[in-house]
């Protein structure tokens, strides 16, 4: 019997229904059907008795159920054995994240560690200007991200982060007496623009092109690099929205930044190149989703 034979037959045993089964399975009804006649065949006995109202298993279809589920749960106890051999030492784990987001992510990395302490975790750091060039060419194997991500080769994985949002202007621009900043004040400024290797839909969620209300905010001029657009700022050539981390970590002079109260919440989410899904990003992934987010 094949492992996927075996799938169908246990979760057909615990569904009792071949449509549920393969709706779970994403297989056709009809292959529900075929795998289980094609058992029934080879064993010479019934496994399932199945009318038009109901499914139930066999006598002997109950015993075949209750050998397959032990010997399946000792091949998963093998694989993870084995999985959790393979992460042993001298496996790096390149993550990529922005400017100073590496300190907060602290306690995730030491649980990692705590956990498979084998694994080193090498921080790069990335730009808004261009997010997935560096998962995409094997630079960095996972990649903190502010959501949405939509790319049909990257896989989201836990959200790691959350956190507001603050606007970068100069200190002699007329909001930063006032303390604070809206979406609205964007339409009355410049917003940088970060160029066209990055997403529009992406950056639009950091950098909106439209104002609650409808009022266009204005792009310009163009910047790569988070000191770049800190540079452009200070200048005053224009302003800039970005996560609250950066003024947590960061107080150049010349530059406030103000709280934008009506901003939704950043998150902040681990992606991966999809053909990439290695043990050691499996673990990063699973640490993640048991210790969750963490509160800028």
């Amino acid at each position: 019997m094949e492992l996927r034979d075996i799938e169908i037959f246990l979760t057909l045993a615990e569904e009792l229904h071949f449509g549920r089964t393969a709706e779970r399975l994403h297989v056709s009804q009809a292959r529900v059907s075929q795998a289980i006649s094609k058992q029934e065949r080879r064993l010479g006995v019934a496994l399932f008795d199945r009318t038009s109202r109901r499914v139930a298993l066999t006598p002997v279809g109950r015993r075949l159920r209750e050998d397959l589920q032990q010997a399946l749960d000792l091949l998963h106890e093998g694989l993870a054995r084995a999985e959790a051999a393979g992460l042993g030492a001298g496996q790096t784990l390149r993550l990529g994240v922005f400017g100073h987001a590496g300190h907060e992510l602290r306690p995730l990395i030491d649980a990692l560690r705590t956990r498979h302490p084998g694994i080193d975790v090498q921080f790069n750091e990335v730009n808004g200007s261009d997010p997935f060039t560096a998962l995409r060419t094997g630079d960095c194997d996972v990649n903190v991200l502010w959501l949405p991500v939509a790319e049909p080769d990257l896989t989201v994985g836990p959200t790691v982060l959350t956190g507001g949002r603050v606007l970068a202007v100069s200190a002699d621009h007329p909001l930063a007496e006032r303390g604070t900043a809206s979406l609205e004040d964007l339409a009355d400024n410049h917003v940088v623009d970060l160029g066209p290797n990055a997403p529009e839909y992406w950056v639009a969620s950091m950098v909106p092109t439209s104002t609650p209300s409808g009022r266009r905010i204005p792009r310009g001029p163009v910047a790569r690099t988070f000191h770049e657009i800190l540079s452009l700022v200070a200048s005053g050539h224009c302003v800039h929205p970005l996560g609250e981390i950066a003024a947590r970590y960061n107080n150049p002079p010349g530059i406030v930044f103000l709280p934008v109260q009506d901003a939704p919440t950043l998150q902040w989410a681990l992606t991966w190149r999809t053909t990439d899904d290695s043990p050691t990003i499996r673990a990063l992934a699973q640490t993640a989703a048991e210790l969750g987010p963490i509160s800028l």
